[in-house]
């Protein structure tokens, strides 16, 4: 009896050691940034939900796309999001926290729709911001 309790609590904490890893921010940098864009993409999964927006190139060359990385299906519903909420040619400003190593990536903090609202899209956590 002692052997299958010990084998059912090696075989737990196996499991739940990877869910708690899964979860580090350590690739995007602390601060936020302001990105206004395009949505071509949204995915609302699990474990995280995507939206993909065109950015146009400050500099005037080509527009890029970039990948927000957001809180998954269940967290974003709990919040009121829905597959309506944006769709692929709604103009949005998101403030996100970047990739470190400059690629165009952000964990997405807060996310302006079309229609004026703000919502975090990072868990509903923080307090929406005034000024995006």
């Amino acid at each position: 009896m002692r052997v299958k309790l010990s084998l059912a609590v090696i075989c737990a904490v196996a499991f739940a050691l990877p869910a708690g890893a899964h979860h580090s921010h350590g690739n995007y940098d602390d601060a936020f940034r302001d990105i206004h864009g395009v949505v071509t993409e949204v995915h609302f999964v699990v474990p995280h939900s995507w939206v993909y927006m065109e950015v146009a190139d400050p500099a005037g060359g080509e527009s890029q796309v970039w990948a927000l990385e957001a809180t998954g299906r269940g967290g974003l519903e709990r919040l009121g999001i829905d597959r309506e909420y944006i769709k692929p040619g709604d103009t949005i400003t998101v403030r996100c926290h970047p990739l470190r190593d400059g690629s165009n990536g952000c964990l997405l903090g807060f996310l302006k729709a079309a229609d004026g609202t703000v919502k975090d899209w990072d868990g509903g956590q923080a307090a929406v911001p005034d000024d995006l």
